[in-house]
């Protein structure tokens, strides 16, 4: 038989459906095993001290699996997205005009250049580039000023820094009146075509404030750090930002980003009391009757981090702003709890407290280390409960995640090495939630550029302590095992050994690659 084209989109539409039968079955398990568990726990007669651990650790757990059902239910709603990306638009028939905005500070002249570059070759009449030069060092301004003559741009400095990237936006915008603005970070290339495929999407619906696009790494052969930090780039782009936009809780994220300047005047530029300002910006252009969208066709190159320093600092920076505006959407939901839908008020609650995951990951690792050297027990179900709710749970949710990473051909070493840089994160994420839910307001930092040499292993003294204390646990756990064998002792122990895999990488990403 010929397999022709209809085959191929019939075997996409059978894999949609069942992939969305996945995940209902998954919510059924989440919702089961988590009724269980808090019977199990509420009921168990234990002393108070395992109690409180068992209450902390089933927090834990209903803390992840709630932001699973964000991500699964995110997926759910996605529909085709799963298998392709959106088609990009016609070309535009009107092309008003666009100012487009390059902030930079302190960059290396070659990343600079080429960006530059791309921006003079874009297919759009209408533009005129603008390079936001921050810098304070006499040569990085001679640069600038010499990269500015040479790709046409106007060249924009400020006499008093604030604000940082944010600050120098709003600066910049207060001299423009070009109805739209586009923003790229310094180190992402846009393709000719990025605003031209853009424009009719944002001409369409006047209440649009910004239409998002992805990015990607072009760097991902340069470290470890790049190749595994563009794979979770992959799983925000490729699925929690379809999700968000057809729940219509879209979030700027800061570059390759087409914004309408009404819009953003209209909420007093972008927040600069943020170092995530593109973030808090979208919710206040949201909760203001704004519209958002993403449109996921690639059309930037951009260049990740390319060593653990770089990659931490990143992250850090992210989960400090992120938390810090959770405070202002708990307050917003209580008093104006109209000003967005439901479902758009859960989608910032997701991405506002995402990072406060570190927390929920320290104790679903601790607590089986605590059982197995001290015999503090924290897990009270029956094992024939827990194979029936959770085990199905844990499968089926990794299972999903492989399959459709896989359908965006991306392996099952790249999907694990993304989730191992992830726990790698865990203590910078700890931190950086307590500053956030305390309101400390943290530097915004650049991410450097460039591969540097690995971080001594003294400053990352809070991984080996935690790798540590699972190798100990694990080895004490093997010598429990093979005296005791209990259900309890060898469920605890897989999961210290998949723990100390996990914490392990830190070794790994902190080579150089192919060292």
């Amino acid at each position: 038989m010929r397999y022709t084209g209809s085959d191929k989109e019939d075997g996409k539409t059978a894999g949609l459906y069942f992939t969305k039968g996945l995940i209902v079955i998954v919510f059924v398990f989440i919702i089961v095993y988590a009724i269980s568990r808090s019977v199990f726990v509420t009921f168990a007669q234990y002393s108070f001290l395992e109690k409180s651990f068992a209450v902390v650790f089933l927090l834990s757990e209903l803390f992840i699996m709630f932001h699973a059902i964000g991500y699964f239910s995110g997926m759910y709603r996605i529909g085709r997205g799963i298998f392709a990306a959106q088609p990009p638009g016609p070309a535009a028939s009107a092309q008003p005009p666009v100012a487009i905005l390059v902030p930079a500070r302190h960059e290396p002249r070659d990343v600079l250049e080429g960006t530059l570059a791309c921006i003079y070759n874009l297919d759009y009449p209408e533009k005129r580039i603008y390079l936001l030069d921050d810098s304070s060092e006499e040569r990085y301004k001679e640069e600038a000023e010499e990269l500015a003559g040479r790709y046409k741009c106007a060249l924009f400095r400020r006499q008093e820094r604030h604000g940082a990237k944010a600050g120098i936006i709003n600066d910049c915008m207060k001299g423009l009146d070009e109805k739209y603005i586009a923003i790229f970070d310094v180190d992402q290339n846009p393709m000719p075509s990025f605003l031209s495929r853009l424009m009719p999407i944002m001409e369409a619906d006047p209440k649009l404030a910004f239409v998002q696009t992805p990015q990607f790494y072009s760097n991902t052969d340069a470290s470890r750090i790049a190749d595994s930090a563009n794979t979770q780039q992959a799983v925000f782009y490729e699925y929690v930002c379809e999700g968000k936009s057809s729940g219509g809780a879209m979030i700027c994220c800061g570059t390759n980003v087409l914004m309408r300047r009404e819009a953003l005047a209209s909420v007093g530029g972008f927040d600069e009391t943020s170092v995530t300002e593109d973030f808090s910006t979208s919710f206040r252009l949201q909760t203001n009757g704004w519209r958002t969208l993403y449109c996921n066709h690639v059309n930037t190159f951009g260049m990740g981090p390319e060593n653990l320093s770089a990659y931490l600092s990143q992250q850090n920076r992210w989960a400090m702003g992120n938390v810090s505006i959770l405070g202002r959407i708990l307050r917003a939901l209580f008093t104006r709890p109209f000003a967005m839908k439901p479902l758009q008020w859960f989608e910032y609650f997701i991405t506002s407290s995402y990072y406060l995951a570190g927390w929920a990951y320290i104790f679903l690792v601790l607590c089986p280390v605590i059982y197995i050297l001290f015999g503090i027990p924290s897990f009270f179900m029956h094992p024939v409960v827990y194979t029936l709710t959770f085990v199905p749970y844990l499968i089926l949710s990794v299972a999903i995640f492989y399959s459709t990473m896989g359908i965006r051909r991306y392996t099952p070493k790249s999907a694990f090495l993304a989730q191992a840089l992830s726990f790698v994160t865990i203590p910078v994420y700890i931190r950086a939630g307590i500053s956030g839910l305390l309101g400390v307001r943290g530097k915004f930092q650049v991410t450097k550029k460039g591969v540097s040499p690995r971080i001594p292993y003294l400053r990352l003294w809070p991984q080996l302590l935690l790798l540590a204390l699972n190798y100990i646990a694990l080895l004490w756990g093997i010598n429990k095992c093979i005296y005791e064998r209990t259900t309890a002792i060898m469920l605890n122990v897989a999961w210290i050994a998949y723990h100390c895999i996990l914490f392990s990488s830190v070794f790994y990403f902190n080579e150089e690659k192919g060292g």
